[in-house]
C-alpha cells in the first residue's frame, strides 16, 4: 500500500519517525511534513505567503519533503503537486492526546480530515503523553490497524481518530470505537510580566468536563484505546430540520 505520512509536530519529532520504521517494512511510505511544529493550528491553510519545500534527511531512518505550512497546507501540497492521491493518509503520531473539543484544535486531526476532503482515507494518531514518550507500541497498533481496517466496510473515505494511552502494552484495557466528547474545558491562564513590565498570559492548564463513559475523554483516561470516526460536514442536521419549517417575510 502507498501510505502518506505527516503530523503537526514537525519532520524531526520521534512519533514519525517511530511510524516510518514501523510502516515502512510493508508499505510504500511518503513523509510530506511541517519543517517546524505547528501544533494547534486546526484547519489552517497557507495563503499570504508562499509554499516553499524542501528535502530532508532525518538521520539514516527516512527522506522526506519539508513543508514551512501547516498540516493541512502539507496533506493538500502532496495531493496536488508532490505525491499524488495515496492509499492512505496517516497523520502522526501526535505528543499527547487528541480527544474531546481538542480535535477542533489540532494540526494532526485537521491534516487527516484535509485527506478526506481529497477522498483519501486517513488515520490521525496520538500518544497521551508529553514526557518520556515511548511510541513503540503506538505504531505497532497502528500498522495492525492499516492491515484490517479497509475489511471493515467502512464508508469511503473514511477518517478515524486513534488515541493510545501511554502505558505498557499488557496494562491498557482494549479498544472502544467512541465518539467525540462535546463538553468545554476547564482552562487556566496563568498572568506575568516582562522584564520591561508588561503583561502577557501563558496558558498552562486545561481539564476536560467530560464524564460520558462513550466518549473518547473518558475511553482513553480508564485506559482504553480510543477510536472515533470523524467527518468534515460541520452542519447541526436537528436545527437545520426545524430551520426548514420557519418562513422569513423580508
Amino acid at each position: 500500500m502507498r501510505i502518506l505520512l505527516t503530523n503537526d509536530d514537525g519532520i524531526y519529532a520521534e512519533g514519525l519517525c517511530a511510524l516510518y520504521r514501523c510502516l515502512s517494512l510493508d508499505h510504500e511510505v511518503i513523509v510530506v511534513a511541517p519543517e517546524a511544529e505547528r501544533s494547534a493550528v486546526g484547519h489552517a491553510i497557507t495563503l499570504s505567503v508562499p509554499l516553499r519545500v524542501r528535502m530532508v534527511r532525518r538521520g539514516r531512518e527516512f527522506r522526506g519533503y519539508a513543508v514551512n505550512g501547516t498540516p493541512a497546507d502539507c496533506v493538500k501540497l502532496a495531493f496536488y503537486e508532490l505525491v499524488g492521491p495515496v492509499d492512505m493518509v496517516i497523520s502522526g503520531i501526535n505528543r499527547g492526546a487528541n480527544v474531546g473539543i481538542n480535535v477542533l484544535y489540532s494540526g494532526t486531526v485537521s491534516a487527516a480530515t484535509e485527506a478526506t476532503i481529497l477522498g483519501m482515507p486517513a488515520l490521525a494518531v496520538s500518544l497521551d503523553a508529553y514526557r518520556q514518550e515511548s511510541y513503540c507500541f503506538a505504531a505497532y497498533f497502528v500498522s495492525v490497524l492499516v492491515d484490517q481496517v479497509f475489511h471493515w466496510s467502512l464508508p469511503f473515505p473514511f477518517c478515524l481518530n486513534v488515541n493510545i494511552p501511554h502505558l505498557p502494552p499488557q496494562q491498557i484495557k482494549g479498544i472502544k470505537f467512541t465518539r467525540q466528547g462535546t463538553n468545554r474545558l476547564r482552562e487556566r491562564f496563568e498572568k506575568r510580566l516582562d522584564p520591561h513590565g508588561n503583561v502577557y498570559y501563558w496558558q498552562c492548564g486545561e481539564e476536560f468536563m467530560e464524564e460520558d463513559p462513550e466518549t473518547d475523554v473518558v475511553a482513553l483516561k480508564q485506559g482504553y484505546i480510543s477510536i472515533t470516526p470523524l467527518h468534515h460536514d460541520l452542519t447541526h442536521s436537528e436545527i437545520l430540520t426545524r430551520l426548514e419549517s420557519i418562513k422569513i417575510s423580508y
